[in-house]
């Protein structure tokens, strides 16, 4: 069933009005502040074997109306990764449950490996009957080479010392399904989600970032 929200102050008025940020034109790329000194921790600075999230709804629990959202105007990772308008929404009714996470001008580069993309998006939408989960990759390239998207589930590509997974699609046992727009992993060395919705019967959920180094 489709539900219409209504404008208001509401939650769900409000993640709707941050879902507009897509439509706006990108910002500057995120740049590192000057001067820093020896041994500094900079926001964003993944150390060895810890998760960095950014723009995270955290979980909305299924079976109630309500929405969690949360965006960035631009985000990085120190040596892993920049984007803009970062954003994430769930939003769940009754009977439904949708979320999305995206972001823009995306550079990623792991181990070496740099992977680029106009922009990126993940969905997942949990109704009675099952979840539809999708992504959407605006020219994704590895190493400057273009990368043709054929829309499959868990379509892969090869990177040195590890893969790329684009439209990576996870159900659990009670059909919950994550939908993750692009999973790059080198072996031993980092893990990293760009983009990526929850939905199903253990609620809902969605982050645009998520990165992990070993």
């Amino acid at each position: 069933m489709r539900h219409r929200v209504p404008y208001s102050s509401s939650p769900l008025a409000v993640a709707v009005a941050v879902a507009a940020l897509l439509m706006w034109p990108p910002a500057s790329e995120a740049q590192l502040p000057g001067g820093i000194l020896p041994g500094t921790i900079l926001p964003g600075t993944i150390l060895p074997g810890t998760t960095t999230v950014l723009a995270d709804t955290g979980t909305l629990a299924a079976g109630t109306s309500d929405a969690l959202q949360a965006s960035q105007i631009a985000g990085a990772v120190s040596s892993l990764l920049t984007g803009e308008v970062l954003h994430a929404v769930t939003i769940s009714y009754p009977d439904e449950i949708d979320s999305e996470a995206s972001l823009a001008a995306l550079s990623l580069n792991v181990a070496g490996t740099s992977i680029g993309a106009d922009s990126v998006m993940a969905r997942a939408m949990a109704v009675a009957g099952g979840v539809v989960g999708t992504s959407d990759i605006s020219n994704l390239s590895i190493d400057g080479v273009p990368i043709a998207v054929t829309g499959d589930p868990n379509q892969t590509i090869g990177i040195p010392g590890g893969v790329l997974v684009i439209n990576e699609q996870q159900v659990s046992s009670d059909g919950t399904t994550v939908v993750n727009a692009l999973h790059a992993i080198v072996s031993g060395v980092t893990d990293v989600v760009i983009g990526s919705a929850t939905a199903g019967a253990t609620g809902g959920a969605a982050q645009a970032v998520q990165a992990t180094t070993f």
